[in-house]
């Protein structure tokens, strides 16, 4: 992969490939889109038009930016072969909630962990030191690296649906595993367990989500599965601290966490099937025809049976005879061409950035941070770091479709920029230091000092929650069918490596850098993901999991990926991405 073809500066073969992905993703969508617009020659510009004028001419424009005047699409063309994604159906309500509970397996394990590690005292045989804490820690995070990387490839050769359900499995062994440890590795073996079936969720339930909601919901749906993420985590830090003065209470905690893999095994053992894309993947034709009537009440015969036949022509669009030569083509087409290494860059920058900046940290170890500040209740006092992140995704919820992604993320950056800079301060003043497994605080205002880290810490949650938190994982709408499971895989790995080097590392930085230092850095990062933000990120508000890979077409189109959110934000979906100029048509699929 050339930088040519990262930036959009293309030779002859980034044009072949660009094209090639272009035509292999959108099956019959690009033919409806061109049908419906009045396309300008090519490079041709527009001056701004008023609202009036653009009702009545029906041209969507921008000055200095390259789009091409189009005609509004007649809803009742539309009507007639499309199904209309505007309504969010009870199949699909219970297929997230139901996906999501792998987003609560998640948030349970970071939460119970993070009070676990402050009342096991002496239950492993020793006296945990900051090192072997962050070998536990790290467990989880190792187990959801190796099994990432092979859910992606697994979730496509048998279906989201029953990986999901091996994921439930392998989260019952690891609780069970831990519940019985008795020694350091023991519980390190457990955790690493836990960690597979962590890490198949954590891939594989947004997948599974952004194939089933509609456009217009998608950003919301997928927030769903945050919502069980932020949820389990503050449900665990409750348990955790209505258990920590228990004896082996921590043990109970992770018992209770069997509970929620469980139900879901149910739910789609009995009740619930995969997604329709992968079913048509798979030639299950009746089954997804089936699903699609369900998901989508108010459609029509003739409009289910469209959206059939343009996943089939999607599929056919790929080479190969059987799913491993797909993958095998999905792999090479995710490293050479334009519009598919572009979708990884952002979507694995993405995810680094989430790990990087710290969060993580601060959940797996906030009560250890809080019971050195001086804090007796410290797990307590953490019930409310968990709670601000839970009450902020909902607000993510509400506004995600609404901001937009890009909007929303630079705002959630610029927030846990300041608080971090707040916090780097704090524990310069409270001047604490960390020895073994104690932590000495030489400020002689130690109270005052840890109000204001205890506020820095909730406004950095705050602000995380609410575009950070959420926004990466929405990463499956950036990848077209052909490789989206493998792709978002790659971004899911980077994430769990980020956790990984994160857990492995927090406590051993709070020691030779200081917490000062440690928040500083964390403080540098977070600047450096505002810049990829600024110039990597465009705007995929509103738009089809097919359209998303016509913007990365040629490069990042930020600004015009903005003017067609802003503009379907008021014309709605009338405004075809065909007003973007697009690639050299006619070139020959690649082999």
């Amino acid at each position: 992969m050339s930088l040519f073809k990262l930036f959009g500066k293309k030779h002859d073969s980034d044009r072949q490939h660009d094209a090639k992905l272009s035509h292999s993703a959108e099956g019959s969508t690009t033919v409806k889109d061109l049908a419906k617009s009045k396309i300008a020659p090519s490079g041709e510009y527009f001056e701004n038009l008023d609202d009036n004028s653009r009702k009545s001419t029906g041209q969507y424009e921008n000055k200095g930016t390259r789009f091409q005047k189009i005609q509004p699409v007649d809803d009742e063309d539309t009507d007639d072969d499309e199904v209309q994604e505007d309504k969010v159906s009870g199949l699909i309500i219970l297929l997230t909630l139901t996906a999501s509970i792998s987003g609560f397996m998640f948030g349970y394990d970071t939460g119970y962990i993070s009070s676990a590690l402050v009342s096991i005292g002496g239950d492993l045989g020793k006296t945990l030191s900051y090192g072997e804490e962050e070998y536990i820690t790290a467990a989880t995070s190792l187990g959801a690296l190796i099994a990432s990387i092979l859910s992606g490839v697994l979730g496509d050769y048998f279906g989201r649906r029953p990986i999901l359900m091996l994921s439930n499995i392998l989260f019952v062994i690891g609780a069970i595993v831990q519940c019985a440890a008795h020694s350091v590795w023991m519980m390190i073996s457990g955790r690493l367990v836990m960690g597979f079936g962590v890490g198949i969720g954590s891939l594989l339930a947004p997948v599974f989500i952004s194939e089933l909601a509609p456009r217009k919901y998608r950003g919301r749906l997928v927030i769903i599965n945050c919502f069980g993420t932020t949820g389990g985590q503050l449900v665990a830090y409750a348990i955790g601290a209505g258990l920590s003065r228990i004896k082996n209470g921590w043990r109970a905690a992770v018992g209770i966490s069997m509970f929620p893999p469980l139900l879901q095994f149910l739910a789609f053992l009995f009740f619930l099937p995969d997604t329709p894309r992968f079913l048509v993947m798979k030639g299950r034709i009746s089954q997804a025809h089936g699903i699609l009537m369900k998901i989508y009440p108010d459609a029509t015969e003739e409009q289910v049976n469209s959206s059939i036949k343009e996943l089939q022509e999607l599929n056919r669009a790929l080479p190969g005879g059987n799913v491993l030569q797909r993958l095998w083509y999905g792999a090479k087409l995710l490293h050479t061409s334009g519009p598919a290494f572009r979708a990884l860059f952002i979507t694995c920058g993405m995810q680094a950035l989430q790990q990087f900046t710290g969060f993580n940290s601060l959940m797996y170890f906030s009560a250890t941070i809080f019971k050195a500040v001086g804090f007796k209740d410290s797990t307590a006092v953490s019930i409310i770091v968990a709670a601000t992140n839970f009450i902020f995704t909902v607000v993510a919820f509400f506004i995600i479709d609404k901001v937009g992604r890009r909007r929303l993320m630079l705002a959630s950056l610029y927030g846990m920029l300041a608080f971090l800079v707040l916090n780097s301060v704090a524990f310069h003043f409270l001047d604490i230091t960390f020895h073994g497994s104690d932590a000495i605080v030489n400020s002689s205002d130690s109270h005052t000092w840890g109000i204001v880290i205890i506020i820095a810490m909730i406004g950095y949650v705050a602000s995380y929650a609410v575009g950070c938190g959420n926004v990466p994982w929405q990463q499956g709408e950036m990848f077209p069918q052909a490789v989206r499971a493998l792709g978002s895989s790659y971004a899911t790995a980077t994430n769990w490596t980020g956790s990984l080097v994160i857990s492995a590392t927090f406590l051993t930085m709070l020691q030779n850098i200081s917490p000062t230092g440690t928040f500083a850095l964390f403080a540098g990062l977070t600047l450096l993901s505002i810049i990829f933000i600024l110039l990597f990120f465009p705007e995929l508000s509103g738009m089809s999991l097919e359209e998303s890979q016509k913007v990365l077409t040629g490069g990042f189109h930020i600004r015009e990926s903005m003017k067609i959110a802003k503009m379907r934000k008021k014309y709605g979906n009338k405004v075809p991405l065909s007003v973007m100029e697009k690639p050299e048509s006619g070139v020959e699929d690649m082999a």
